[in-house]
Parts: C-alpha cells; structure tokens; sequence
C-alpha cells in the first residue's frame, strides 16, 4: 500500500475527486491516503455482513424482519472538511434520515460504520475511531477476518465503550442489530446463514 501522500495544506473532497476513477483513497487527517486492495478474507467478511444486513434491516421498518436502515458498502462520507472515509459498510436510521444519504460524499453523519481489518489496522483502529468518536457516530465494529473477531463500540458520553467482543463460533446479538441473531461464522463469510 503506498504511504500517506503529504500534502502542505489541508486535502477536501475537491481534490480527491480529481484523481483518476479507479483511485482507492480516502482523506485522513488532511492527507490523500491510498486504500488497499481487499483480500479475499476482508471481501468475504464485507460480502457476508452486506448481505445479512441488508436482508433483514435495509428495508422499511414494519412486517417479518425488523428493517428502519439504510445500508451502503464503499460508502464515502466526509465528517470534517479534512476528515473523509470510505468505509467498507455504513448505515443510516430511516427514522433520523428519511430519505436515503445520496451524493458524493455523504454528508449525513451514520449512525453505524463498520471496518474490516486489512492492512490499514492503524488507521482503521485509531486514526477512524478518534474522528467518528469526535463526531458523534454512535455504533463502531471493527470486524478483524485474521483473528476471526467483532469488536462492537458504542458511543458513550465519555467515548467508546466496548458493546461486544465476540469470535467465530460464537452467535450474539450485536447493537444497533441486536434484533436478531448473528453468527461470527456468517459474519466472516465461513459459513453460509442456512447452515
């Protein structure tokens, strides 16, 4: 993965849109960084979670499954002028945000973002976590294929607070989605729900 590209100012969205299209990077603290290509642990744990999600929260709330989400993947959305992500799942409460985030970047806070760890562990820990707790983002997982691991934090008035840390194996209910159960194993792609 190339290192951080050093800017003498502060980078926006104006000029990360100007690079090429096929260009992988988001903007962290001021800087254009480059975002690494997924491996297929991190595809199929994004593929995985995408797909459980969406069946039974991206949807509106009412009827057999409990819905009320929107639920994009690669969702860019920028928090600060000079703070702005692609993360890899984001979710939006259809109570707070009637009409599906569109535009690039989304310029709604989420009220969920999900990481699945690769070779961006540091930013995705630290650099992420300190900007979404500072904004407010009241649900962070950070999903770790290699350890086969999902860490949960939700916002509290003094930071984040570990919700949840569970392993393969395990089948747990994990806030905002705790409606429903969810096996680490489907999580991860290693298992298929009807299993």
């Amino acid at each position: 993965m190339a290192p951080a590209r050093k800017h003498p100012h502060n980078a926006t969205f104006a000029e990360l849109a100007r690079l090429p299209e096929d260009t992988r990077a988001e903007i962290v603290h001021g800087e254009i960084v480059q975002r690494a290509l997924p491996t297929m642990q991190h595809s199929r744990g994004q593929t995985g979670l995408a797909a459980f999600l969406r069946r039974y929260f991206d949807r509106r709330p009412g009827g057999r499954w409990p819905g009320g989400w929107w639920i994009g993947t690669e969702v860019e959305v920028e928090y600060e002028r000079h703070e702005l992500f692609c993360h890899d799942l984001a979710g939006w409460r259809r109570d707070r945000v009637p009409e599906c985030p569109s535009g690039r970047p989304a310029r709604i806070r989420p009220d969920w973002t999900c990481e699945i760890l690769s070779t961006n562990r540091r930013r995705d820990m630290v650099d992420k976590f300190r900007v979404m707790q500072a904004c407010s983002v009241p649900h962070y997982w950070i999903v770790d294929p290699e350890e086969k691991t999902l860490t949960v934090f939700r916002l509290e008035p003094h930071g984040y607070l570990v919700a949840l840390a569970a392993a393969t194996g395990e089948t747990v209910r994990a806030e905002p989605f705790d409606a429903l159960e969810l096996r680490i194993a489907v999580l991860l792609g290693d298992e298929d729900e009807d299993e």
